[in-house]
């Protein structure tokens, strides 16, 4: 018989973090322990209120699952039992682990991988005004970190902070993430400024469900969805108006969904990135089993907080290692 178990932890961040949407000083996760044979397997999701979900609302769904789960629910049969979201992601992470430790094989084994390497993540950069992040990029720089992250989406301004950055961390390859902070008027001047600071990828410029203009204007650099994309249901609407897809496991509802939608959205032509929530290895390390094949990686939740869990997974500049199996998998 399986014993199921679910907490609330709360993670201090290193700083105050802000996007377009607000700040936050902390990260708030639910982390779901599965234990059956003596051995534990332990996911952690993040509930985020872009989608409706509170930490109470997610450990509910989860609490609402314990018969079947403590029954012998399995990865397959919870796909049909529970919508995409955080709280299906935690469960769907637990039974990986959990499965790894009672097989003796490796998750990235159990997901057809020969190994995992090391990656490089972007690292973010908080939005703030200028010349602060233009000061937080020549400290990353730095630091080794060579992919930056800037989040945007503000009525004014975001151009300067390309351009500052850019000049801050001249040698750093940039991504920017709007938040769904932009409007359509504002994306000829917008995508012009981000070409001229070497912008790679730009993530979800304008809001989800009404992005439709990314059909009719050029695209002189890729275009990412992000709040628009949650799981394979929601793929084909993205095709003729995103470049590529930033795959969350929180938004996937798992590891489950993420590896199902990374093939599907590689069918449709899109560019891959992995994503996270701010939050420590433990959300990581499931989601490196994708970054294997992603263009664009970020999983720099832990190098936010300002200590992250035991046996966390190891940074070394903007190179990501391996999680330690100790940790998950």
């Amino acid at each position: 018989m399986r014993k199921l178990t679910i907490a609330h932890e709360s993670w201090p961040l290193a700083t105050t973090f802000t996007i377009s949407r607000g700040s936050k000083t902390s990260a708030e996760v639910v982390v779901v322990a599965i234990e059956e044979d003596g051995r534990t397997g332990h996911g952690e999701c993040v509930p985020y209120p872009r989608y409706g979900q509170t930490v109470e609302s997610v450990m509910a769904e989860i609490e609402a699952l314990r018969g079947e789960i403590e029954s012998g629910l399995d990865r397959a049969a919870l796909q049909t039992r529970m919508e995409a979201g955080a709280a299906r992601n935690g469960i769907d992470c637990a039974l990986w682990d959990l499965e790894a430790k009672r097989s003796g094989r490796p998750a990235w084994a159990l997901a057809g991988l020969d190994g995992l390497d090391a990656v490089t993540t972007v690292y973010t950069l908080s939005l703030e005004a200028p010349e602060a992040m233009a000061a937080a990029a020549a400290k990353a720089e730095a630091a080794g970190r060579p992919l930056l992250k800037l989040k945007l989406g503000t009525e004014g301004g975001d151009a300067e902070r390309v351009a500052a950055v850019h000049e801050a961390a001249p040698t750093c390859r940039l991504v920017v993430d709007a938040n769904e902070g932009w409007k359509a008027d504002q994306l000829p001047d917008l995508f012009a400024a981000c070409a001229s600071a070497g912008v790679e990828l730009i993530e979800q410029p304008l809001p989800a469900g009404d992005d439709e203009a990314l059909r009719a204007i050029e695209h002189p650099i890729a275009v990412c969805a992000d709040e628009a994309a949650h799981d394979l249901s929601t793929l084909d609407a993205l095709v003729g108006k995103y470049d590529a897809i930033n795959i969350k496991l929180d938004k996937t509802g798992g590891l489950t969904e993420a590896l199902a939608l990374a093939d599907a959205a590689q069918e449709r032509g899109l560019i891959l990135m992995i994503g996270c929530m701010t939050s420590t290895s433990l959300s990581m390390a499931p989601g490196q089993i994708i970054a294997q094949r992603c263009k664009v990686v970020d999983l720099d939740g832990p190098l936010l907080l300002a200590r992250d869990r035991e046996n966390g997974i190891r940074y070394d500049g903007g190179t990501m290692h391996p999680a330690p199996a100790a940790l998950w998998g």
